[in-house]
């Protein structure tokens, strides 16, 4: 959606002007670096931002992960993305590139900025082929893409490098307008009441879009200084005079900052010009966090987020071939980087309604769009999160740690664990102690408000069911336990799989998809977004498998030989196995029930 229809939604629903705010992330130079970002943009998602954008790198390498990192937000992520273009260094085919990319990316909202001189050069000017002004890249964006591109263009309130701040400034941000812009992102300042008067001046000569702030956090005295000094921006006294006391200290310094920047943004709240907050980031995560809770914008109960956050029980993708996805495996559903990468290339009748599909697909398996690696983690990190295991405990052990909370991901799961579980915490635990490693669950659901904030999900005023549904590790030996015991039980189906391929099921129709969550909603048919089947299971077979490989590797490059020998063992002894209580009316947790009678 484009970001003036999202700030025009808001202001419409139930009557509210609530305010909204929106995060600001740069390139990082590391593949490492992109990595970690990726895990911040997503945890930084669960904070309703209204969209992010990316900062542009012109050139090789910079400017292709520019482009890679919108993508990703876009459609793994599910993040509306705006994405920085800059005139610097940007002959007209860079641009061109740069917007056909963007616009398969399913990204519909670009900041068009003049951009700063390269640090070659001391004075900017345009390369050869390249456009002059940011209202000649305004224009040129309009001309050749219409209304797809919301296009928003820099603000100066206190002036700008080369040309102070005059009504002439304003004059070239109405002609930005004129030429197409649809929205307004100023420079960062500190001076509210100074930001106040430029709105005036703004709405006085006749630009109407929406005017968005550029807000930056204060996160410790020098970077606070030195930004300042950069942009050239007044800092108020009472700025001053509360930072200097404590400048030495970082964590006072942060908390007084909080503080001011909090009353800044709320004076400009107040003010009426403005409804929406654009965070300066620098790709921190608390600094942001800690204005916005401060000012009261991290609620998480306002219907007007619903049908953007939690359309779906997984993180829905925002590429315009994807937005229709209504159905997914539950295997992927701790790994939406690993599935949304195996699917991308997929046309329409290789992915009706979004199922993982015909197995002899050219395009099954692939995972081209984040690296072929299994392992999120670099070798080092991976070491730093889970050490050096030895025995399976240890293995249980994390799972035991993340189930606490105290890790954020494992090998084979990329998403922090979330409350859903919290009913059956006591059973997983028990499990794991009893070295019956659990990968992946949900419990029963019969009948839960739509809005439930642990379970729901999709439009108000429906109600959602869930079959229980566990999926663990099984050494081998104890295979014809677990189907004597299944037998016994009739509403449990399961499939059990080594990494030899060798597979064992009760299904009644192996080929057949079993719905696992599904939900009921006025005027629509039944949702049935998450599905347990054959065919996509074995897909995730070969994935987990590979995972438990690229881990010994990781281990054996690193010379930690008894680990190496573990997750042989782990990978040679052990049955991948999913099992589905189809009861979900009946009380009573007959997974646990069963699998207690392994130990």
């Amino acid at each position: 959606m484009r970001v003036s229809e999202k700030l025009q939604k808001n202001r419409e629903a139930n009557g509210t002007s609530k305010a909204t705010f929106s995060f600001e992330f740069f390139v990082p130079k590391t593949s490492q670096g992109v990595q970690n970002l990726y895990d911040r943009m997503d945890r930084m998602y669960q904070t309703h931002p209204q969209f992010i954008d990316i900062t542009w790198n012109a050139g090789g390498r910079l400017s292709q992960l520019s482009t890679e990192l919108v993508s990703t937000s876009q459609s793994v992520l599910g993040l509306e993305t705006c994405m920085h273009l800059t005139c610097t260094n940007m002959p007209r085919q860079l641009i061109d590139d740069a917007l056909q990319k963007a616009y398969e990316s399913g990204c519909q909202n670009i900041l068009a900025l003049r951009g700063d001189a390269p640090i070659t050069s001391s004075e900017w000017k345009p390369c050869e082929g390249g456009f002059t002004y940011a209202k000649d890249l305004v224009r040129y964006i309009r001309e050749k893409y219409g209304d797809h591109f919301d296009i928003g263009v820099a603000g100066y309130p206190e002036g700008h490098p080369e040309e102070e701040a005059s009504p002439k400034l304003v004059q070239y941000l109405k002609e930005k307008v004129d030429a197409g812009a649809d929205f307004i992102i100023t420079q960062m300042f500190y001076d509210a009441d100074n930001f106040i008067e430029w709105c005036r001046q703004v709405r006085a000569a006749g630009i109407e879009v929406p005017i968005i702030p550029g807000i930056m956090p204060i996160t410790t005295y020098a970077a606070f200084l030195r930004r300042s000094s950069w942009c050239q921006i007044n800092v108020p006294e009472a700025f001053m005079a509360k930072l200097d006391p404590v400048k030495d200290d970082d964590q006072a310094v942060r908390e007084v900052g909080t503080e001011l920047v909090a009353q800044m943004c709320q004076k400009l709240l107040d003010s009426g010009y403005v409804t929406h907050l654009h965070m300066y980031t620098m790709n921190l995560e608390k600094a942001c966090i800690m204005v916005l809770d401060r000012l009261g914008l991290l609620s998480e109960d306002e219907d007007i987020f619903r049908d953007e956050v939690v359309p779906m029980p997984w993180r829905k993708s925002l590429h315009p071939q994807r937005r229709n996805e209504s159905v997914r495996p539950i295997f992927w559903q701790k790994r939406p980087y690993s599935y949304v990468a195996r699917t991308s290339q997929w046309t329409a009748d290789e992915f009706p309604n979004g199922r993982f599909g015909d197995s002899s697909s050219p395009a099954f398996g692939d995972l081209d769009l984040l690296g072929s690696t299994s392992i999120r983690q670099s070798p080092q990190r991976a070491l730093e999160l889970w050490s050096t295991p030895t025995k399976f405990s240890d293995i249980a052990a994390l799972v035991i740690d993340y189930l606490h909370g105290k890790l954020k991901c494992l090998p084979w799961c990329d998403v922090a664990l979330n409350h859903e579980v919290d009913t059956t915490m006591p059973q997983l635990l028990d499990l794991n102690k009893h070295m019956i490693l659990t990968l992946n669950s949900q419990p029963r659901v019969n009948g839960a408000s739509s809005a439930d904030k642990i379970v729901g999900w999709g439009p108000n005023n429906g109600y959602v069911y869930q079959k229980q549904y566990l999926e663990f590790l099984l050494p081998k030996s104890k295979l014809s336990q677990l189907r004597d015991f299944v037998n016994d039980m009739p509403s449990l189906t399961y499939f059990a799989v080594d990494s030899a391929d060798e597979l064992h099921s009760n299904h009644p129709d192996d080929t057949a998809a079993n719905a696992v969550t599904w939900g009921i909603f006025p005027g629509r048919e039944v949702l049935q977004p998450t599905i347990v089947e054959k065919v996509s299971f074995l897909a995730w077979k070969e994935e987990f498998f590979d995972i438990l490989d690229e881990w010994k590797r990781i281990m054996g490059e690193n010379n930690h030989s008894e680990s190496v020998a573990l997750l042989e063992s782990v990978i040679s002894d052990y049955l991948l196995v999913n099992i589905v209580d189809n009861d979900y009316v009946s009380d009573g947790d007959r997974i646990y029930d069963m699998l207690q009678r392994l130990y």
